[in-house]
Protein backbone atom coordinates (compact mmCIF):
# COMPACT_ATOMS: atom_id res chain seq x y z
CA UNK A 1 0.00 0.00 0.00
CA UNK A 2 1.41 3.61 -1.48
CA UNK A 3 1.20 6.36 1.25
CA UNK A 4 -1.26 8.42 -0.88
CA UNK A 5 -3.48 4.99 -0.36
CA UNK A 6 -2.42 5.58 3.58
CA UNK A 7 -3.59 8.97 3.69
CA UNK A 8 -7.23 8.52 1.99
CA UNK A 9 -7.54 5.51 4.60
CA UNK A 10 -6.82 7.61 7.66
CA UNK A 11 -9.15 10.52 6.06
CA UNK A 12 -12.23 8.56 5.45
CA UNK A 13 -11.59 7.19 8.88
CA UNK A 14 -11.55 10.09 10.76
CA UNK A 15 -14.42 11.39 8.47
CA UNK A 16 -16.35 8.36 10.10
CA UNK A 17 -15.64 9.18 13.46
CA UNK A 18 -16.41 12.58 13.13
CA UNK A 19 -19.59 12.35 11.61
CA UNK A 20 -20.70 9.24 14.60
CA UNK A 21 -20.05 11.94 16.99
CA UNK A 22 -21.80 14.69 15.31
CA UNK A 23 -24.80 12.71 15.16
CA UNK A 24 -24.33 11.28 18.47
CA UNK A 25 -24.64 14.35 19.88
CA UNK A 26 -27.48 15.76 17.98
CA UNK A 27 -29.71 13.13 19.34
CA UNK A 28 -28.52 13.15 22.91
CA UNK A 29 -29.44 16.69 22.81
CA UNK A 30 -32.90 15.56 21.88
CA UNK A 31 -33.07 13.60 24.43
CA UNK A 32 -31.10 15.06 26.75
CA UNK A 33 -33.43 18.43 27.22
CA UNK A 34 -33.70 20.06 30.97
CA UNK A 35 -36.78 20.69 32.50
CA UNK A 36 -36.91 22.72 35.85
CA UNK A 37 -40.23 22.67 37.98
CA UNK A 38 -40.94 24.26 41.26
CA UNK A 39 -43.61 23.44 43.51
CA UNK A 40 -44.86 25.56 46.86
CA UNK A 41 -46.94 24.55 49.70
CA UNK A 42 -47.51 26.21 52.71
CA UNK A 43 -43.61 26.92 54.15
CA UNK A 44 -42.34 24.09 52.14
CA UNK A 45 -40.06 24.60 48.45
CA UNK A 46 -39.45 21.61 46.59
CA UNK A 47 -37.64 21.94 43.30
CA UNK A 48 -37.39 19.35 40.54
CA UNK A 49 -34.53 19.13 37.43
CA UNK A 50 -34.64 16.41 35.21
CA UNK A 51 -33.56 15.10 32.07
CA UNK A 52 -34.99 12.07 29.80
CA UNK A 53 -32.78 9.37 28.55
CA UNK A 54 -33.13 6.77 26.00
CA UNK A 55 -35.17 4.16 26.60
CA UNK A 56 -38.18 6.33 28.64
CA UNK A 57 -35.74 6.82 31.61
CA UNK A 58 -34.95 9.75 33.43
CA UNK A 59 -32.11 11.32 35.94
CA UNK A 60 -31.89 14.68 37.41
CA UNK A 61 -32.06 16.40 40.76
CA UNK A 62 -34.64 16.91 43.72
CA UNK A 63 -34.55 19.05 46.52
CA UNK A 64 -37.14 19.83 49.47
CA UNK A 65 -36.58 22.68 51.60
CA UNK A 66 -38.58 22.36 54.85
CA UNK A 67 -39.20 26.07 55.79
CA UNK A 68 -35.83 27.25 55.18
CA UNK A 69 -34.58 25.45 58.19
CA UNK A 70 -33.65 21.89 57.01
CA UNK A 71 -33.58 20.33 53.68
CA UNK A 72 -33.13 17.16 51.93
CA UNK A 73 -31.84 17.30 48.49
CA UNK A 74 -30.23 14.51 46.55
CA UNK A 75 -31.06 12.78 43.07
CA UNK A 76 -34.11 11.47 41.38
CA UNK A 77 -34.07 8.64 38.41
CA UNK A 78 -36.30 5.98 37.34
CA UNK A 79 -38.83 5.34 34.18
CA UNK A 80 -41.24 7.68 32.22
CA UNK A 81 -44.40 5.35 31.49
CA UNK A 82 -46.94 7.51 29.43
CA UNK A 83 -47.58 10.93 31.77
CA UNK A 84 -46.07 9.30 34.56
CA UNK A 85 -42.61 9.50 36.42
CA UNK A 86 -41.61 6.53 38.49
CA UNK A 87 -38.34 6.15 40.50
CA UNK A 88 -36.80 7.26 43.11
CA UNK A 89 -35.10 10.08 45.20
CA UNK A 90 -31.53 9.27 46.89
CA UNK A 91 -31.17 12.27 49.60
CA UNK A 92 -29.02 13.09 52.50
CA UNK A 93 -31.28 15.12 55.01
CA UNK A 94 -30.00 18.14 55.72
CA UNK A 95 -28.17 18.48 52.98
CA UNK A 96 -25.53 15.43 54.61
CA UNK A 97 -25.05 12.62 56.38
CA UNK A 98 -26.25 8.99 55.35
CA UNK A 99 -27.65 8.25 52.29
CA UNK A 100 -31.70 7.64 51.79
CA UNK A 101 -33.63 6.13 49.17
CA UNK A 102 -37.39 6.99 48.85
CA UNK A 103 -39.65 5.99 45.96
CA UNK A 104 -41.08 8.63 44.05
CA UNK A 105 -44.45 9.13 41.74
CA UNK A 106 -45.65 12.05 39.80
CA UNK A 107 -48.66 12.22 37.22
CA UNK A 108 -48.84 15.06 34.80
CA UNK A 109 -51.66 17.05 35.15
CA UNK A 110 -52.02 20.40 32.18
CA UNK A 111 -48.20 20.76 32.39
CA UNK A 112 -47.87 20.37 35.99
CA UNK A 113 -46.30 17.40 38.03
CA UNK A 114 -48.81 16.15 41.05
CA UNK A 115 -46.49 14.05 43.57
CA UNK A 116 -48.49 10.66 44.71
CA UNK A 117 -49.07 9.35 47.85
CA UNK A 118 -48.77 5.09 48.42
CA UNK A 119 -48.34 2.88 50.93
CA UNK A 120 -44.64 2.00 50.77
CA UNK A 121 -42.76 -1.07 51.80
CA UNK A 122 -39.36 -2.41 51.92
CA UNK A 123 -38.01 -5.16 50.66
CA UNK A 124 -34.09 -6.14 51.03
CA UNK A 125 -33.76 -2.83 52.45
CA UNK A 126 -35.20 -0.84 48.73
CA UNK A 127 -38.24 0.76 49.46
CA UNK A 128 -41.22 0.84 46.62
CA UNK A 129 -44.57 1.30 46.35
CA UNK A 130 -46.87 -1.61 46.99
CA UNK A 131 -48.53 -2.58 43.51
CA UNK A 132 -51.50 -3.99 44.85
CA UNK A 133 -52.81 -0.53 46.04
CA UNK A 134 -52.93 2.41 43.78
CA UNK A 135 -51.21 5.46 44.18
CA UNK A 136 -53.12 9.04 45.45
CA UNK A 137 -52.86 11.89 42.62
CA UNK A 138 -56.05 13.56 44.49
CA UNK A 139 -54.55 15.16 47.30
CA UNK A 140 -50.86 15.83 46.62
CA UNK A 141 -48.39 17.44 48.96
CA UNK A 142 -46.48 19.40 46.19
CA UNK A 143 -47.73 20.05 42.49
CA UNK A 144 -44.96 21.11 40.56
CA UNK A 145 -45.27 24.41 37.59
CA UNK A 146 -42.60 24.35 34.77
CA UNK A 147 -39.91 27.73 35.24
CA UNK A 148 -39.15 28.79 32.04
CA UNK A 149 -35.20 29.62 32.10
Amino acid sequence: MNVVSKNRVLLVNVLIVLCTIIFSCEKNNEKGIQFLYRAVNDKDTALLRYSKLEDNRFFGQYEIMYGGSRKDSGEIRGIISGDTLKGSFYYSSYGGGVLKRYPVAMLKREDKWLLGKGIISIYMGIPFFLKTEPIDYSHPEFVFEEIKQ
